[in-house]
């Protein structure tokens, strides 16, 4: 009787720690950051996070997961940096849309938390892309939310690409006068 338990807690053992070291394995290939996640807008079993604001330049956004790392900033604190999950493969090169959402979330947090990210991570399903925030970059999303909003108030905006698929996908795509299809 002690050799079967004696036997049945041994391959418990390996086999828990196989699958450990294959879990280890997998979050390293993931390209994700070892830290605390301190927000996160993706669980379906309990209520949302509070959106972050931004008044200044009017921005309001949920991002996927914000992780707080290990690694400090030049001031000591330590970096909060926004992660933004994408259910597809990586294309060749990521789609200014995902760059500029995550670049609202770098400035999102540099609002809220008093502090800028020097990167953000588009997380797709086969890869992990840093993003660097820049100047350049959170220009960018500054001027892009003040087209929006001067947008809004115009009585015709012309369609901006050539792309069928865009328009079928399109919520607006019956009300369009350019839409493509």
């Amino acid at each position: 009787m002690f050799g079967y338990l004696f036997s049945l807690a041994l391959i418990l053992l390996v086999t828990g720690t196989i699958i450990l070291w294959l879990g280890k394995r997998a979050y390293r290939k993931s390209g994700m950051p070892t830290g605390e996640v301190v927000y996160s807008d993706t669980s379906q079993w309990r209520k949302p996070e509070k959106p972050l604001i931004n008044r200044r330049y009017g921005l309001v956004g949920r991002p996927d997961y914000l992780v707080e790392l290990q690694e400090k900033s030049q001031i000591g604190q330590r970096l909060i940096i926004p992660i933004e999950v994408k259910s597809r493969r990586c294309p060749s090169a990521p789609f200014d849309s995902h760059i500029l959402q995550l670049a609202t979330y770098c400035l999102l947090i540099e609002e809220t938390y008093k502090q800028r990210p020097p990167y953000g991570l588009l997380h797709y399903a086969d890869a992990t892309l840093q993003i660097p925030f820049t100047d350049q970059l959170r220009t960018q999303v500054i001027n892009t939310a003040s087209a929006i909003r001067h947008s809004r108030a115009a009585r015709n905006i012309d369609r901006q690409h050539d792309e069928i698929r865009r328009c079928q996908g399109c919520g607006y795509r019956h009300a369009c006068e350019h839409a493509l299809v």
